[in-house]
């Protein structure tokens, strides 16, 4: 169970942003994937977002890689996650 592993779960209470989504809950707030690795997927991250009118995603509203739950199934992503990537 995830819950029992400690890597997979940190809050930063400190951080002069935290937590940085409105309307989260600041008991249940991860902050280990605090820049979003799903971003690059665009409309397939699985998480609530808006686009912008320039075709930029909003995630402001969305909480998805801040819940202690979700850690495994984002990990599990990371070969798609690196697929997405563009050659460097």
């Amino acid at each position: 169970m995830t819950a029992d592993k400690k890597y997979s779960y940190f809050s930063h209470r400190e951080c002069e942003y935290f937590p940085c989504h409105p309307g989260a809950d600041p008991e249940n707030f991860n902050c280990l994937f605090c820049y979003c690795p799903l971003y690059l997927l665009g409309p397939r991250c699985g998480g609530s977002f808006v686009l912008r009118p320039d075709g930029r995603k909003n995630c402001s509203g969305c909480l998805y890689p801040h819940r202690r739950e979700n850690y495994e199934e984002i990990v599990r992503r990371y070969g798609e996650i690196a697929a997405a990537m563009p050659d460097s």
